[in-house]
């Protein structure tokens, strides 16, 4: 069996936090196709991955796509004197999960049974509110109720209102800074929502690496007196482990990071700095199953739980399922929504994430199919097959 084609897709989602999703398809002269999926927080950063995509279709072409382990290496030694995180590394995640779907399929076996097989019968998700329906404190609290009637044990957000004038950008760094106004705001949602859960449910906060210390160190500190917080994420900005370890000195909420590091090489430090409680890498990011499996292997011998950051499309959350459920040091994978309906559009069945965790079927390589004609109907010009 040989590769014949790597095919970028970039498919409008309207209704979803990216408002688009990016999948890799891959074809083989045997007529089995494998699909990966390496949606960005950006528009830009989706492009940019698309165009590393087409030139690791040229190197690929007719390599033997069941040889994941030699295609992941060679493909990443190729960026060697550029840098292999960034870009390199989220255009090697797509294609790494298209093979194992290709893999699997070819045994007529799910990822997982590939991996070592199960340890758990399905997999523990957390999710999100829609903070889009924050309104009012009643609003708060419906959508809340909505997420704990759901059967779903833990909620993440980000209590830092997305209004002009009180915060940096979401996705930027500036000084770091909070404005006073801004910091109440959050102080004050994480009361409510934690009133409306009860003490039961898990409340975890995330900063999106955007504060420098000594915001960082105040606002986690207001926010644990406002309610019990089980978790402050990516308090600074990934690049300085330094800073991090400044932050963790001095508050005594458990921390989590990784969405934004990519392989293995840059979770070393963090274990043996034990800068963290909680290993979140991204499956679409950080170099594909193969290497979120070599990240969970190291964090085990750390004692430390992986829970990765899945929360872009249906086969961000499926892939990184399939590696979770073969992982004995697993807290939970990350959704976007309780509600994972918004998927439905782009897959052939839905997912059952009934009761507040993800049920993996028993069908060959991720266990779901796309659906084409939306698909083909809803890429942009350029983007897809």
């Amino acid at each position: 069996m040989k590769i014949t084609s790597i095919t970028p897709w970039i498919v409008e989602a309207k209704g979803t936090y990216f408002g688009e999703f990016m999948f890799v398809e891959v074809k083989t002269d045997e007529g089995i196709v494998g699909w990966g999926e390496v949606t960005t927080s950006t528009k830009l950063a989706n492009r940019s991955v698309a165009g590393v995509i087409r030139q690791l279709e040229e190197l690929l072409k007719g390599s033997d796509p069941t040889q994941i382990e030699s295609i992941w290496n060679r493909s990443f030694r190729n960026f060697t004197y550029m840098g292999s995180r960034g870009a390199a590394c989220l255009a090697i995640s797509g294609i790494d999960i298209a093979l194992w779907d290709i893999l699997g399929k070819s045994l007529n076996r799910p990822i997982y049974a590939l991996l070592g097989g199960k340890v758990r019968d399905d997999v523990l998700l957390y999710t999100h509110p829609d903070q889009t329906k924050f309104t009012d404190p009643g609003a708060v609290k419906e959508e809340i109720m909505g997420i704990v009637e759901s059967g779903h044990t833990a909620l993440k957000f980000d209590p830092f209102p997305h209004l002009r004038g009180l915060q940096v950008r979401r996705n930027g760094y500036l000084d770091g800074e909070l404005s006073r106004e801004a910091e109440r705001i959050g102080a004050e949602l994480t009361a409510l929502i934690r009133e409306t859960t009860g003490p039961e449910i898990e409340i975890l906060i995330d900063a999106h690496g955007r504060f420098n210390v000594p915001t960082a160190v105040r606002l986690c500190n207001r926010l644990k007196d406002a309610g019990q917080i089980d978790w402050f994420e990516e308090p600074v900005p990934p690049e300085s482990y330094h800073a991090l370890r400044q932050v963790r000195e001095q508050i005594d909420v458990p921390i989590a990071v990784g969405e934004r590091l990519h392989t293995r090489w840059e979770f070393v430090p963090i274990l043996e700095n034990q800068l963290a409680d909680y290993i979140m890498p991204d499956v679409t990011w950080a170099g594909g199953i193969s290497e979120l499996k070599k990240i969970a292997t190291m964090c085990e011998a750390y004692y430390v739980p992986v829970t990765p950051h899945d929360a872009s499309g249906p086969i961000n959350v499926v892939a990184g399922s399939h590696v979770m459920i073969t992982t004995p040091n697993f807290y939970r994978v990350e959704t976007s929504l309780h509600d994972l309906s918004s998927y439905n559009r782009f897959i052939q069945e839905p997912l059952d994430n009934s009761g507040g965790s993800l049920k993996l079927t028993d069908k060959p390589g991720l266990g779901i199919e796309m659906d084409m004609d939306f698909l083909r109907a809803h890429a942009l010009d350029g983007y897809g097959g």
